[in-house]
């Protein structure tokens, strides 16, 4: 240290880390001492990203464009859970609303054009399957 410089004044942030350490709550850590996985990978700069996902159990997002085209494959998944036939149409036609707003609008990500939901052959499929004929 410069004796003609003041001493550098300790931030908040410094001080509870200090202090941490000081008190010895980052010993014994997972991992510690041992390379963070995927952060040399310079083949995927997303590595680790996409590790913390799966680690946390999060789907990675989608763009816009195909989150439209999934939650249409996945239409009877989910009013699986739905018990009244006015709540379905209510999730159907709020779908329809979202894919009636992308052709209005350039979405993120790939063009993919997503068509409207039949409601009443979507309502129809919903009612089979919640009472299958046997």
């Amino acid at each position: 240290m410069n004796p003609q410089q003041p001493p550098r004044r300790e931030s908040a942030v410094d001080r509870m880390i200090r202090e941490a350490t000081e008190r010895g709550e980052f010993d014994n850590l997972p991992g510690q001492g041992k390379p963070i996985p995927g952060l040399g990978d310079r083949r995927d700069e997303n590595a680790w990203l996409k590790s913390f996902l799966e680690r946390e159990k999060v789907s990675m997002p989608l763009p816009p464009s195909l989150q439209l085209r999934k939650d249409v494959a996945q239409l009877q998944e989910t009013l699986a859970d739905v018990r009244r036939e006015e709540d379905a149409r209510a999730v159907i036609e709020a779908l329809n609303d979202r894919i009636r707003d992308s052709h209005r609008r350039r979405l993120d990500g790939p063009v993919i054009h997503v068509g409207l939901v039949d409601v009443d052959a979507a309502l129809a499929d919903w009612r089979a399957r919640r009472h299958p004929a046997g």
